[in-house]
């Protein structure tokens, strides 16, 4: 599943994409709020857009995956929850949030390196994928020293990834970002594949042999 994307989207772009979906950025927000970087892993911060008042975003730093639980006796902790399943859930009591990004990146073959496909939303500047985030700590940790975190959720694949993979990150389109945020639009009109030919995906890194 992805557990890498990237992040080359520019505040001017940022915010011509929200006022065409009728959303607010915050006047104290520039681009320092919106970092690039070629590849946001898990355990990394990347920008999140949350809701904030009426009408309006703005974007957080958070550290990409949930914390896993704490372990209990012998039990070691878990991995980061970085991937969460949509089908079959409600998240209208869940703090939504989108994760913008230029691209993600889906990974195939058995060896290392493995091969590195990219994937771009067509026919729009950039593409956000629905998040779920949390306030900082998780499970038995302390709250004061950790961080906000997001998680990415996911459907069954569409056509432009099942080549590729068996499952998908939700990709919303622009007209979408607002009605996720305020869930606006029935949860299954959202937290689906987009049709065929909405993504464009090129191979980036050749596998090993």
């Amino acid at each position: 599943m992805c557990n890498d994307y990237e992040q080359h989207v520019r505040y001017a772009e940022y915010l011509r994409a929200l006022e065409e979906q009728g959303l607010a950025a915050p006047d104290h927000q520039g681009e320092a709020d919106l970092p690039r970087a070629d590849d946001i892993r898990i355990g990394d911060f990347g920008p999140v857009i949350r809701a904030e008042g009426e009408g309006g975003v703005a974007l957080s730093a958070m550290r990409f995956g949930f914390p896993p639980p704490a372990g209990q006796g012998s039990k070691k902790k878990g991995a980061p929850v970085f991937n969460f399943r949509s089908e079959g859930r409600s998240f209208v009591q869940s703090r939504r949030c989108l994760i913008p990004a230029s691209a993600f990146f889906e990974f195939t073959g058995r060896k290392y390196p493995k091969a590195k496909h990219r994937f771009t939303l067509k026919d729009a500047p950039f593409l956000c994928i629905a998040g779920l985030w949390r306030e900082a700590g998780g499970e038995g940790e302390e709250k004061s020293n950790q961080p906000p975190a997001f998680t990415m959720l996911t459907t069954a694949p569409g056509p432009d990834v099942a080549p590729i993979h068996d499952r998908q990150v939700v990709v919303l389109r622009p007209q979408d970002w607002r009605h996720w945020l305020d869930l606006t639009k029935p949860e299954a009109d959202l937290l689906r594949p987009l049709p065929a030919r909405s993504l464009h995906v090129e191979e980036v890194r050749s596998g090993s042999d």
